[in-house]
């Protein structure tokens, strides 16, 4: 069996030129990096009209076991356009710390890719080098101006900006800088996150168009001074600096899935520690351009569809008519309880007992108001009776579930799911609306979300992150929508839960405010927002062959 970079590199790709052109995009708005990635220099959205209709895709929680769900966007998509339907793909861009952790690359599988795969899960065209340099430059200039006299009183104590780098390294969650005496710097306790987890990719994602992304990050909150008051990346004067490294980046990038459709990738925060969604602009972009869009959010519903309805679409402005929500038979027996060594084996009643999650899923999307259909991607192990279990599970609960072999045969093997998802996008039965309003306390939307969505009996908070949050509404930040920093294995903050756990606490633990991004972020229970390399890392096992083919790239 051939791997995901195998099928990848044999693959025969259209000059990107061809794929801009069957978008109708003019060949001067192409820009190319190479033969078969380009960026986009078209009109801001506003300006171009909005004629398609939006699909999500999501999925059930995340499981060691695989769900597929880049997988399934793509072969989506393929399977639209073979239907007739003009469609365009937008996802998020690949982050560096899972291709070389445990994750692996977001491009897809088997026949159902966007290429080319080795580019795109690398360095692409430097978007995240350059939101890496943005922010890490903010940071520098923070640190320039304490040491040339402080004219702005910042508390070296209340400095809240981190740096960030695009790698896991759990060695750089806490660090003690600028030691080695006073033309180094103040000494002080700080520390990286990843790069997705970054305000700045998160500006990058919601801005509209590049005069918006200067704004929101003039906005951005990087300390407080003696006296507590706010210190902005505009009152460091890095705002205009910052834009300018965005500048190229915030260019929305084509490329083509394996069967010649187009794919704009465009941003790439994590849906766990981030909100997860690709950005705006790409979007808007891909809606003006195709008859449907097929887009997905990061991990499980429970995170990122719940953000991407909460915090993106109401943010943008953006109606989903329909969700496909992404299931496989090894993932919900996991969920059922058994081990991933013996998955391979027949197991109905463990599907039975899985399929509580998918079914909490669904119930959570149609909280909502937006019609959704269950995509069952299929593994060769899979039984007709274990299938069946699942289609009955979610035909109890009004949603058909479709077995898809779109990994196996690319867009063909979709063809079910594209006319089931056509059928709810055309028949206007979207009634979408966000599950909490601007004019909830900050507090009480985390806990509508822990409730409604995690099924918890409720949020929890120290006295002093309430404080917090008491003092950014008063300043008036109350109208933000919040992002939950959670793990993604679980509805609970316990990544051993699995299933559909209800009635548990959700500790949360701190509180950040991206005033630029525009929403307060909650950080509950262990999460990290820098992770860990594996006992394994992938790295271990990526090189280049004698002819200059990267291998072990997955």
């Amino acid at each position: 069996m051939k791997t995901d970079i195998e099928i990848s590199n044999a693959a025969r790709l259209h000059p990107i030129t061809d794929i801009a052109q069957k978008l109708g995009v003019d060949k001067h708005s192409v820009e190319p990096y190479g033969h078969f990635k380009a960026k986009l220099n078209i009109p801001v959205p506003e300006k171009r009209e909005p004629r398609g209709k939006l699909i999500l895709v999501t999925a059930i929680n995340p499981t060691p076991a695989g769900e597929g769900k880049t997988t399934t966007s793509v072969g989506l998509a393929d399977a639209l356009n073979r239907i007739g339907r003009k469609t365009v793909l937008a996802l998020r861009e690949p982050s560096l710390g899972p291709c070389f952790g445990t994750k692996g690359g977001a491009t897809g599988g088997g026949y159902a890719q966007v290429a080319p795969m080795a580019d795109i899960n690398l360095h692409f065209t430097g978007d995240f080098h350059a939101i890496t340099a943005a922010h890490n430059l903010l940071a520098a200039l923070i640190d320039n101006h304490i040491h040339w006299g402080n004219a702005l009183d910042i508390d070296v104590r209340r400095i809240v900006w981190r740096r960030v780098m695009d790698i896991n390294d759990r060695a750089l969650r806490d660090i003690v800088q600028s030691i080695g005496g006073v033309a180094n710097g103040y000494p002080r306790e700080s520390g990286f996150d990843i790069t997705v987890a970054s305000e700045v990719m998160a500006i990058f994602c919601l801005a509209e168009d590049l005069a918006d992304l200067e704004q929101r990050l003039g906005r951005i909150v990087v300390a407080y001074t003696r006296d507590r008051k706010p210190v902005t990346a505009r009152d460091l004067k890095a705002d205009g600096a910052m834009t300018v490294l965005l500048a190229e980046a915030i260019k929305p990038n084509l490329v083509q899935t394996l069967e010649g459709n187009p794919a704009i990738l465009h941003g790439g925060p994590f849906a766990n520690i981030a909100h997860g969604c690709n950005s705006v602009i790409a979007t808007k972009a891909a809606l003006s351009l195709g008859d449907y869009v097929v887009t997905e959010a990061g991990f499980g519903a429970d995170l990122g569809a719940e953000k991407f309805l909460d915090i993106k679409c109401r943010q943008a402005g953006l109606a989903p008519s329909a969700v496909v929500i992404v299931a496989t038979v090894r993932a919900l027996k996991m969920n059922g309880g058994i081990a991933k060594a013996d998955l391979a084996n027949e197991n109905v009643d463990a599907v039975q007992r899985g399929c509580v999650n998918l079914i909490r899923h669904i119930e959570n999307i149609r909280q909502f108001g937006v019609p959704a259909v269950v995509a069952i991607n299929h593994f060769a192990t899979d039984s007709e009776d274990e299938i069946a279990v699942i289609q009955a599970a979610a035909a109890e609960h009004g949603c058909k579930a479709i077995l898809c072999h779109h990994w196996a045969i690319g867009g063909e093997g979709a063809e079910d799911l594209a006319h089931e998802v056509a059928l709810l996008a055309d028949s206007n039965a979207a009634q979408f609306a966000p599950i909490y309003d601007d004019s909830e306390t900050l507090f009480d939307k985390m806990n509508i979300i822990a409730t409604r969505i995690y099924r918890a009996a409720a949020a929890a908070a120290e006295p002093s992150v309430l404080r917090q949050l008491a003092a950014w509404e008063k300043a008036g930040y109350g109208h933000l929508p919040v992002c939950m920093a959670k793990t993604q294995y679980s509805f609970s903050t316990d990544p051993a839960a699995l299933g559909a756990p209800s009635g548990h606490i959700v500790p949360v633990r701190e509180v950040r405010l991206a005033a630029g991004a525009g929403f307060v972020v909650a950080i509950c229970g262990e999460i990290m927002t820098m992770p860990g390399l594996p006992k394994v890392p992938a790295a271990e096992g990526i090189g280049i062959d004698a002819q200059g083919a990267i291998k072990g790239l997955f």
